[in-house]
């Protein structure tokens, strides 16, 4: 980063600090900071003030660069990176510590680990793909790398940043030089914007990794990593996933808890968290997830299957493509998975199976039964959350949709890590059925939102008040977040314990949300989970049914465990254990470190 940059980037962030300030009792945070001369304070509310903090952090960090810029000479490493002939864009010396800095002090993905071990480990001859989806890190993981690299190290490093006109060609001739100057890591940004990085990867590790140097490689279209780790790479390369990130990691690098946090905003990594994502309406509408499954899922495997064996592997995928409706439709499977409990998919017009959950839980509820959703316009609901989500129903798409489309398309959104698989296994024949469940909860959740936005616009509601809109609203978003922890505790556990089976069971009547079965020594633990904060017989009625016990126990082995996953207190309740869902989810993070 240039002094200019450098000083422009300084005017746009807050100056000041913040001081804490106890009344009757209570700690309150301000923000305090020197205007014109006069002193200026503000309150400061709880979810502001990480993002805030790490702004001020940011200005500091940037003010003691801008003082060593002018006040150090320049390295003889940097006067060598003006005699570079390459026209691609490149960072050494200084202006790496300019880049890495403002990351410094954030703290670190569990991945991190093995991309530091890959850098200053013994040279295998192998190259690094940091593959995820946008905005789960990648290069933030490079970033941190850097500042925590050794002067040594530093003065030997570059980060290169590829440009949709760059070819391998042109990198090769700049890691050429490169070389040639001394540098041993090679940090190498949105590589796959190069269209023949796919069918010519094999030279970044035949040549340059097999020589001794350190080739780190980033990029939004992560299939495309994929696609040459099969075509040229093969064992030339070790992958680091990103897309995934699990509850625990969530909560302790954006220091965000709460299991209805990660619900609304898991799925991308920033340091302010929530914030970040309001600014930027990431995940916060359904337009922001839309957005987001268009620019970084759907182009992503767009771009990657057109630059593949010449565009050979678009398989069934090919018409589509050539109408220009391949975007749309992956766009729609992506919708239509994270609604599959709404709609037969794929196979009818889109419905809202939420709407209806919510109109039966309405009537019945003890508290408030109301049946206010009976009276709604159903159809005019579902036109305008089917228009929220822009979906195409079957007569508006230009080429017909197959199921083997949808098969296709699955099969790159599971190479992506967007989807997992779990199993639903019924009671009677133990015949297991799948259940698809999307990695980013933030992306479901939005879509629930739009449902929600549907109904406070009907005329059937126009004459409740304030607090019987948001109430009936609020109910149908607990029934969405309750279906997600469930979705969430099963997906996790999986992942966490490939040993063992880990399905849900479903029983003529009721259910155990999730068991876990060890093959090895015949054992299993059954749980119900429930996203109330509060103990009831009802949630453990299942647990204690002998019947059901016996089944499973016949089938499975010895229960060695019944328990309640909720949002409340740990205890114990008949022999039945309640346990917190978010200290049950932070028990896996040795699982899914790397």
């Amino acid at each position: 980063m240039s002094k200019s940059h450098i000083e422009a980037r300084i005017a746009e962030l807050p100056q000041g600090g913040i001081t804490y300030k106890t009344i009757s009792g209570k700690r309150y945070a301000y923000y305090q900071w020197t205007e014109g001369g006069k002193q200026h304070a503000r309150r400061v509310k709880d979810d502001e003030i990480e993002a805030l903090q790490a702004l001020i952090n940011e200005r500091k960090s940037l003010k003691q660069e801008l003082s060593s810029y002018s006040s150090s000479p320049r390295s003889e490493l940097v006067r060598r990176e003006i005699e570079l002939t390459s026209t691609m864009l490149v960072r050494i010396g200084d202006e790496l510590k300019s880049f890495a800095a403002p990351v410094a002090s954030w703290r670190r993905r569990g991945c991190f680990v093995a991309l530091s071990e890959y850098l200053h480990g013994t040279s295998d001859g192998r190259v690094m793909a940091l593959y995820g989806l946008r905005r789960t890190g990648k290069t933030t993981l490079i970033r941190q790398s850097l500042s925590a690299m050794s002067e040594e190290d530093l003065s030997r490093s570059a980060f290169v940043q590829v440009r949709d006109k760059d070819t391998l060609g042109t990198l090769n001739s700049l890691l050429r030089e490169l070389e040639a100057k001394g540098i041993r890591f090679v940090f190498i940004d949105e590589v796959t914007l190069a269209d023949d990085f796919i069918v010519g990867a094999a030279l970044l590790s035949d040549i340059y990794a097999a020589s001794g140097m350190k080739i780190v490689l980033s990029g939004t279209d992560s299939l495309g990593f994929l696609f040459a780790e099969d075509e040229e790479l093969y064992d030339r390369c070790y992958l680091v996933h990103t897309t995934f990130i699990p509850y625990a990691e969530f909560s302790e690098v954006l220091g965000i808890e709460g299991i209805d946090a990660y619900i609304e905003y898991g799925g991308t990594m920033s340091v302010g968290g929530a914030n970040y994502n309001r600014e930027f309406s990431l995940f916060s509408k359904a337009r922001g997830a839309d957005e987001y499954v268009d620019s970084a899922i759907a182009r992503n495997i767009q771009h990657s299957l057109s630059n593949y064996q010449y565009g050979g592997h678009f398989r069934g995928l090919i018409d589509l493509y050539e109408k220009d409706e391949l975007t749309n439709v992956i766009n729609r499977v992506v919708e239509d998975i994270n609604h599959r409990f709404t709609l037969d998919v794929l196979a009818r017009d889109f419905k809202s199976h939420d709407l209806g959950i919510a109109r039966t839980n309405l009537r019945k509820d003890r508290f408030h039964p109301q049946d206010t959703l009976d009276l709604i316009d159903a159809v005019a609901v579902t036109k305008r959350l089917k228009d929220l989500l822009q979906i195409k129903d079957a007569g508006e798409r230009v080429v017909a949709l197959a199921e083997s489309h949808a098969a296709e398309i699955e099969e790159y959104l599971e190479l992506l890590d967007v989807i997992e698989r779990v199993s639903v296994v019924n009671a009677v024949d133990f015949a297991a059925e799948s259940r698809t469940i999307i990695s980013q909860p933030g992306l479901r959740y939005a879509q629930a939102k739009a449902l929600v936005n549907s109904l406070v616009e009907d005329p059937a509601l126009a004459d409740l008040t304030a607090p019987e809109r948001k109430y009936i609203t609020e109910r149908v978003l607990e029934e969405v977040r309750g279906r997600m922890m469930e979705d969430i505790v099963l997906l996790e556990t999986k992942l966490a314990r490939p040993q063992c089976n880990v399905f849900a069971l479903r029983f003529a009547i009721g259910e155990f949300d999730m068991v876990i079965a060890d093959p090895d020594s015949l054992t299993c633990e059954i749980f119900e989970v429930k996203h109330s904060d509060k103990r009831d017989p009802a949630q453990r009625r299942h647990l204690l049914d002998l019947e059901k016990c016996a089944r499973v126990g016949h089938r499975w082995g010895t229960i060695e465990r019944k328990a309640v996953i909720y949002r409340g207190e740990p205890g114990l309740e008949e022999g039945v254990e309640y346990l917190n869902v978010e200290e049950y989810l932070k028990g896996f993070k040795t699982a899914f470190s790397c």
